[in-house]
């Protein structure tokens, strides 16, 4: 049974924020978004300038299921409301070797693709880690993706010596995938799979080939007219299912009495009454920051224990006269990886023998870092006139911003620069887009934690960074009565899927009105 609660605040509009207030909407409850933003989506941003769009945030769909399932769960289907394209080709690796990947968007067709590109023997590889893969799968899906973390789960799949095989606690995704991938190449491809939850492979759980696994497995999609229409499509849904959407209003304060929520105050001194808050907020803000007590101190020292996630540079790329080999649709997603990987996680979280961008400790700009490309082939996203056209979206691992003890990203010149050297690392591996720039843009992470209030610009709020940190991720159900968290930073983590993952499991807590 539900609570017989009607008055719901969500406080933030991103992917999280807007599919629990859809569903809790659609269960029956009075819901209010509060944005503090002047538009929706969260980190799930767009940037347009001189008819060229840009996702600034996820690029791709992956588990499209989940999209399906809350678009009928909440009205019309998904295929009504979006366009999905399957990519054939998921993504063109680039191996500091010189070798090149294309690694096809359907799994069956993989193994003998790296074959081709690899290698004999090197498919076979990777077809027996996605074997592996597939049991942790199947084993962590419903507990761990579907469900609240709880001590019951976690007793449960201890309990069973098959379960606990599968997913192997103990074991780093490095450690996991080193059973069957002798190549190097493929160990790189694999610890990429870490910053899909803003981790260190070397540090991350096992539980992460899961990721590798469902992406290869279920797709890898585009939306045409980029991500924001996905976004668009969910921003609707929510509002015919009576959500009320507020942007530019910060909150400032959740309010409580007796040990459960009342409702929140804004930064501009109005308060909103409440049975329950959800809020869709990194957990180190809303713990920190809205709510105060016993309770929200202990959450804090609970967070302090977990590494925050990686965070991002970002490049926009407006482009124009492009030759025809940078326009192959097979060629939407390009990953350009370095030469010394563990160089680019010991800069990030400034452990070990860390390459130094400047002098000096600490975390660092990684000097030599794997280079992610977005190049979507969609007319929706250029402009129209003469000559081939990209929007390119380049993204950079990077250290989150942090002046007083780690990187400031706000220090003069240093965007600018470290831009430029992006795009020489591009030209020096086959990718040299310089000739056709019309302009560009960089976002740091100082830029992202602004636009989005996360702190430092950490993408997923904690890595994924010890055997422990899945329990160390703040949970749905918040430590008083009527709050609850959903988004990348609490369980089941950050992407897409799982922010929207979250928040199915947060209506299904709340219940029916």
């Amino acid at each position: 049974m539900g609570q017989p609660v009607s008055q719901v605040v969500v406080i933030g509009a991103g992917v999280g924020g807007l599919t629990v207030a859809a569903r809790l909407a659609a269960q029956g409850h009075t819901v209010t978004v509060l944005e503090q933003a002047d538009q929706v989506g969260g980190k799930l941003g767009t940037y347009e300038r001189d008819g060229y769009v840009f996702d600034t945030g996820p690029s791709l769909v992956t588990m499209p299921q989940v999209f399906e399932d809350f678009f009928l769960a909440t009205g019309a289907p998904l295929a009504e409301v979006a366009e999905l394209d399957r990519l054939e080709i998921a993504c063109q690796y680039t191996f500091a070797d010189g070798t090149r990947l294309a690694m096809p968007g359907r799994i069956e067709e993989i193994p003998a693709a790296i074959d081709a590109a690899l290698g004999a023997g090197t498919g076979a590889q990777w077809e027996a880690f996605l074997a592996d893969a597939h049991r942790a799968w199947d084993v962590a899906e419903v507990p761990f993706l579907r469900s609240p973390i709880d001590s019951a789960t976690i007793a449960r799949l201890a309990a069973n010596p098959a379960n606990l095989a599968a997913i192997a606690p103990w074991r780093s995704l490095r450690s996991f995938g080193s059973r069957h991938l002798r190549d190097p190449r493929l160990r790189a491809m694999l610890d990429r799979y870490a910053t899909y939850t803003g981790s260190d492979p070397r540090r991350a759980p096992s539980a992460l080939a899961t990721v590798p696994y469902a992406e290869q497995a279920f797709g890898s999609w585009y939306v045409r007219g980029g991500l924001r229409a996905l976004g668009a499509a969910i921003a609707d849904r929510a509002i015919a299912c009576g959500v009320t959407v507020r942007t530019g209003v910060r909150v400032a304060q959740i309010s409580q009495a007796g040990g459960a929520v009342i409702g929140v105050v804004t930064a501009q001194g109005e308060r909103i009454p409440a049975d329950i808050v959800v809020a869709n907020a990194d957990a180190q803000r809303v713990y920190g920051d809205l709510l105060s007590g016993a309770a929200a101190e202990r959450e804090v020292r609970q967070l302090r224990r977990a590494t925050p996630s990686l965070a991002g540079f970002v490049m926009l790329l407006a482009l124009e006269n492009l030759p025809s080999d940078l326009t192959d649709r097979a060629q939407h997603h390009r990953v350009l990886f370095p030469a010394d990987y563990d160089d680019e996680f010991d800069s990030v979280f400034g452990t070990g023998p860390h390459a130094r961008w400047s002098g000096g400790g600490g975390p660092r700009p990684i000097p030599d870092p794997t280079i992610y490309v977005t190049a979507p082939q969609d007319s929706a996203i250029v402009p129209v006139g003469e000559g081939s056209k990209g929007a390119w979206f380049v993204l950079v691992n990077a250290p989150r911003h942090d002046p007083e003890a780690g990187q400031d990203w706000d220090a003069p010149g240093l965007a600018r620069a470290y831009g430029e050297h992006v795009l020489k690392l591009m030209a020096r591996r086959g990718l040299d887009v310089r000739p056709y720039l019309r302009w560009s843009e960089v976002r740091t992470p100082a830029d992202l934690e602004r636009a989005t209030l996360a702190p430092g610009g950490s993408i997923y709020g904690t890595s994924s960074n010890g055997s422990q940190s899945a329990f160390l991720r703040p949970a749905n159900r918040g430590p008083i009565g009527g709050l609850y968290l959903v988004g990348g930073s609490s369980h089941p983590g950050g992407g897409l899927p799982l922010v929207t993952l979250s928040a199915q499991i947060v209506a299904e807590m709340i219940g029916q009105a």
